[in-house]
């Protein structure tokens, strides 16, 4: 059993740092941000959504088929139509509706029985799962109202969680784009902000990748070009999978373009 203590912990402080930022008088939620066609309010709108859809999954699994049903009749749009919608309410509305729903899912997953498996758009996930693709989206979109207020943040914890993440995620993002995932494991080496190494993967493999743990989940999140980091790949399935990332669900995103934070 995973202990979802240090996980939630971090996804509490991803999110209490962005409620300290969005929540503030100065905030125009209106402010456009790197990902095109968002503002400041669809990116606190898009994680109160993906939220409540969690929660969904987590208290009552055997309804999500129908919200699979739901997302597929709809097609590409159907998550952005949703954001769209949630992004036309009230400021405070909104944001209480963002607190809230984070709330409800903290105290819901460590309280689900053990071993649960929930239903999502992508693969079924476990509790530490869940957990940590909310602390990766939370960060993810976060990163995005950051770059667009022009703020720098520290990194923080649940970079390692993130990180770990994003390799684990390595084959759905081949298969999201319709690719075969390699057969054999990658060599990931990331060197955390405090400088400890974090390693990935068999200490043989030839397929590899180096650089910055910060660069890793910016690339895996899709918040930064590879070209735009100090990654390093040697291989050639290597060098594809940081072309191609993707740690979050859903059909391939569009990144960021190389040189936009450069």
């Amino acid at each position: 059993m995973v202990d979802l203590g240090p996980i939630l912990g971090d996804l509490a402080a991803e999110s209490q740092s962005l409620d300290d930022v969005v929540a503030g008088p100065g905030t125009d939620w209106a402010t456009p941000t790197p990902a095109e066609g968002w503002t400041i309010g669809h990116q606190i709108a898009h994680l109160a959504w993906t939220d409540a859809k969690a929660l969904i999954a987590v208290r009552t699994p055997g309804d999500f088929p129908e919200e699979i049903k739901r997302a597929l009749a709809a097609g590409p749009g159907y998550v952005g139509e949703g954001i769209a919608e949630e992004a036309k309410k009230p400021r405070e509305e909104l944001l209480a509706r963002w607190r809230a729903g984070r709330e409800a899912l903290a105290a819901a997953l460590p309280a689900a029985p053990p071993g649960s498996k929930f239903p999502w758009y992508g693969p079924p996930m476990s509790a530490a799962s869940m957990t940590t693709a909310r602390l990766m989206e939370t960060w993810a979109h976060a990163q995005d109202v950051y770059d667009a207020l022009g703020l720098r943040r520290e990194p923080g914890g649940g970079l390692r969680h993130i990180a770990r993440f994003g390799v684990r995620t390595r084959d759905f993002a081949f298969a999201v784009h319709s690719l075969a995932p390699p057969a054999a494991e990658f060599r990931v080496e990331l060197r955390a902000p405090d400088g400890e190494l974090w390693a990935y993967g068999p200490a043989d493999a030839t397929q590899r990748v180096t650089g910055s743990a910060l660069d890793f989940c910016l690339v895996v999140t899709q918040r930064r070009h590879p070209a735009d980091t100090d990654l390093q790949a040697v291989g050639a399935d290597a060098v594809k999978w940081l072309e191609i990332a993707q740690a979050f669900a859903g059909p391939p995103g569009r990144g960021r373009k190389a040189g936009q934070f450069g």
